[in-house]
């Protein structure tokens, strides 16, 4: 995989940990366990997505 795919994929994973730090961070300093919650599961499917993505065809 090359060029804007590779990027993507490179964002979606850069994207899934601030989100994923994000939540954990959300839940522990402001208590805002809902929200957190919230960022953490959307980390998972960008995860989830990339991994989907990365996996070989054949």
């Amino acid at each position: 995989m090359n060029g804007p795919a590779a990027l993507t994929l490179s964002l979606l994973m850069l994207a899934g940990l601030a989100l994923g730090s994000g939540g954990v961070w959300m839940m522990l300093k402001r208590h805002d366990h809902k929200r957190g919650w919230l960022m953490i599961i959307a980390a998972t499917v960008m995860f989830v997505n990339v991994a989907i993505w990365t996996v070989p065809v054949k």
